[in-house]
């Protein structure tokens, strides 16, 4: 196996890995949250303020992490993942 095969495959693998930790991330965070509603509704409806429950909050940081976790992997796919590829095929 040549160089470029090599450092292609390593590339491969540090993208799975990555994906794997943020997909991991993202499946315990919404996991977590079902949970929360359905072992402990009175604290998922408890206010925080008028109009605003603990689980209104929740749900919407639960999208926001989901956004957030995309773009921390877009982010690395461009400054990383892209600049290696373009360089493995000069």
């Amino acid at each position: 196996m040549d160089e470029r095969q090599q450092a292609l495959k390593k590339l491969s693998a540090e993208r799975w890995k990555i994906a794997f930790i943020l997909s991991s991330a993202m499946l315990i965070i919404y996991f977590g949250f079902i949970l929360l509603i359905a072992f402990d509704k009175p604290l998922m409806g408890s206010l925080l303020l008028p109009g605003l429950s603990l689980g209104i909050l929740l749900g919407a940081l639960v999208i926001a992490s989901a956004w957030i976790l995309t773009l921390i992997y877009v982010r690395w796919a461009n400054k990383v993942y892209d600049a290696r590829i373009a360089s493995l095929r000069k």
